[in-house]
């Protein structure tokens, strides 16, 4: 800013000259009729100019007749007397100042206008900078106050939290915060905030992929259910959860052997379905008996698994890569953490409809009473890390085990050993 306005002072200089300039030409020549001006230039006379035009002479008797000619009304030499008064009078206006300071004036301007067009760059940063640390703070701001609404629905359900952390099963927790607030006393919560089972809070129930609330509860089942048809899922995950006999009074379901099972689904009367997973993860789990089995993957990764007994065998395939999208009609995430479950079961039931998970994580399942299946599945990357299988009778038996029709196209199978293990006790 500060050159600019140098600029314009040194622009008004130059002008207020020129315009003074041509003020005093043009009286010059109004003042022909009373010889004041003539007599004045024809000392100088005759005058040479030399350009790329040619040459030219002006001489006492050339100019005395442009005059003649063009000043012989009083009219024309009248008005051009006038006007040069004016315009005298504003070159007078414009040099307000001494003529040596407009000379400055001019000077700093066009000495400063090399240094500004150079540090341009670095002014504009500048001020770019000072854009930048507002809409930083802005941002700044917004987040803050992101942050306390989160501290406040925190609060709100930090009594359910509470007592999911000292071990109570959802619906316990459930039933001791709608008894409190139906006393009056101690904790004080609204039976409504509870009164719909969800599987993100880790209620039992059969969910159709991907609503979050239960489409069938049967009173006394606790099976996590999730039944899988034409809606892809970007994500399912379930972790910290405690399946089967595990906990105290729990039993399996009527007839069933497996505590976990994700698998796709043999239809009598219409078309099997199976399981098309992008990246499935089985991970840091303890199950009595672990069994993968009709998985077509890509990529197959055992690695550092310990059992009470093992057959890893599978074999060479040619699956495709494999990852699951949906566009703008594929759900998003189902995720469960903790809770306590007679049973998990993942399945395809609809008759010729697959199954479809971007994702699936299952961690830190912690089994008793059954077995782990995983089977009828095509998966992208299968991942089986860090799991204790085995019930403690000894390695004759094979309680962790890969069959032959696990089929991958590249395979790592490592650090997997057998050891001594038994089930869980009853917690």
């Amino acid at each position: 800013m500060k050159v600019l306005k140098i600029l314009l002072k040194a622009g008004r200089y130059t002008t207020g000259t020129f315009l003074l300039l041509a003020g005093i030409i043009g009286v010059g020549l109004a003042s022909y009729n009373s010889m004041v001006f003539l007599p004045q230039v024809s000392s100088y006379l005759p005058l040479q100019i030399t350009s790329v035009l040619g040459t030219f002479i002006v001489t006492e008797a050339l100019l005395r007749g442009l005059l003649s000619t063009f000043y012989a009304d009083p009219i024309i030499w009248g008005t051009t007397a006038g006007v040069s008064g004016v315009v005298i009078i504003l070159s007078l206006i414009l040099l307000v100042q001494s003529p040596k300071r407009a000379v400055r004036s001019i000077g700093r301007g066009l000495k400063a206008s090399p240094r500004a067009i150079l540090y341009s760059p670095i002014t504009f940063y500048k001020k770019a900078l000072v854009w930048r640390n507002w809409l930083l703070e802005k941002i700044d701001y917004l987040n803050g106050e992101s942050e306390k609404w989160r501290r406040i629905f925190m609060v709100l359900r930090s009594p359910y939290s509470l007592l999911r952390t000292m071990g109570f099963s959802p619906q316990m927790a459930v039933s001791f915060l709608v008894a409190g607030s139906a006393v009056g006393s101690g904790v004080v919560v609204n039976e409504t905030v509870f009164a719909e089972r969800s599987f993100s809070r880790g209620d039992s129930g059969t969910y159709t992929a991907p609503l979050d609330v239960p489409t069938e509860y049967v009173e006394g089942s606790n099976t996590l259910r999730i039944d899988l048809g034409s809606t892809p899922v970007r994500a399912i995950t379930i972790e910290n959860v405690s399946v089967g006999t595990v906990f105290t009074g729990s039993a399996l379901p009527s007839g069933e052997q497996n505590v976990v099972q994700i698998s796709g689904n043999t239809i009598s009367g219409g078309t099997n379905t199976r399981l098309e997973v992008g990246h499935l993860i089985f991970e840091k789990s303890r199950c009595k008996k672990l069994e993968l089995s009709d998985i077509q993957t890509h990529t197959l990764i055992v690695r550092g698994n310990a059992s009470d007994g093992q057959s890893i065998a599978p074999s060479p395939g040619t699956a495709r890569m494999r990852a699951i999208g949906g566009g703008h009609h594929q759900a998003e995430e189902m995720l469960t953490s903790g809770g306590t479950y007679d049973r998990i079961w993942l399945q395809a039931p609809t008759s010729g409809v697959n199954g479809k998970i971007g994702t699936l994580t299952l961690s830190n399942l912690y089994t008793k009473g059954g077995q782990c299946v995983l089977s009828k599945m095509n998966v992208g990357t299968l991942e089986v890390l860090l799991n204790e299988i085995g019930m403690g009778n000894g390695f004759a038996t094979k309680e962790f085990t890969i069959a032959t029709n696990v089929t991958a196209a590249n395979m790592t199978i490592e650090d997997n050993v057998e050891v001594t293990i038994a089930e869980p006790a009853t917690q």
